[in-house]
């Protein structure tokens, strides 16, 4: 089976918890460092599969890869290869596919509820979760792209997941670790000194309970990769 593409766009913000879990099922990956210069790929199907990760830029900004990130995104969808997007990612994801990226009404940093739609779209995605703490670091966020359905929301952003046939964006953070979190809080230090608003946490409160809290986030995420891989192109069944 071919790897999996895993997009970085910042030197933080790497796969995380994806990435063990793709190990963990024997899935071959590769990273393709967007933030040291390396080139999108032309094809989208030299993979089985497509991750994005996130990233402080955003998706409106004059990037010189961005345009080529949506044309992937756009020709994988076509191809039948699915896509996961991680906060950035799936702002690109909802880019691509039709829908539109600007300002969330309140920026949103650390822990906060995620709830799962009452729907069996959602529950064929989240098992018997009807909701869980996700981690947040956002100012943006997507509308639905044409034909997809929202599987999960939030308070103080309308669009937390959504699903468009094997293709997976989500507006959270479920691939966290407790070392990314910690490396966020000291790189994103002077954000979050800059943000007093009930939606931005302090970092001690970030940082707070984190190995288990950074467990029950990672076991909604492995419920959401197992979804997601059986769709990987030409995978074994």
């Amino acid at each position: 089976m071919k790897p999996v593409a895993i997009f970085r766009h910042s030197p933080t913000e790497g796969p995380g918890y994806f990435g063990a879990y793709l190990k963990a099922h024997s899935i071959d990956w590769t990273l393709v460092t967007i933030d040291a210069g390396a080139a999108v790929p032309a094809s989208a199907g030299e993979f089985s599969g497509l991750a994005f990760m996130g990233g402080p830029m955003s998706v409106n900004d004059e990037l010189p890869w961005i345009p080529a990130a949506l044309r992937l995104i756009r020709a994988a969808a076509e191809e039948g290869v699915p896509v996961l997007g991680h906060c950035l990612g799936a702002q690109l994801m909802s880019k691509a596919l039709g829908g539109s990226v600007g300002p969330n009404p309140s920026k949103e940093i650390g822990g906060g509820r995620v709830d799962v739609a009452d729907s069996e779209p959602a529950r064929a995605w989240f098992g018997a979760t009807r909701g869980f703490l996700a981690f947040h670091w956002h100012g943006e966020t997507y509308t639905l792209p044409p034909g997809a359905e929202c599987i999960a929301f939030s308070p103080h952003c309308r669009n937390q997941a959504f699903i468009l046939g094997p293709n997976l964006g989500m507006q959270c953070h479920v691939e966290m670790t407790p070392e990314m979190i910690r490396s966020w809080c000291e790189s994103g230090r002077d954000e979050i000194a800059r943000c007093v608003c009930p939606t931005v946490q302090t970092a001690p409160e970030i940082q707070a309970h984190l190995q288990p809290r950074t467990a029950t986030l990672n076991a909604v995420a492995s419920r959401l990769y197992d979804r997601w891989i059986e769709g990987l192109k030409d995978r074994p069944q």
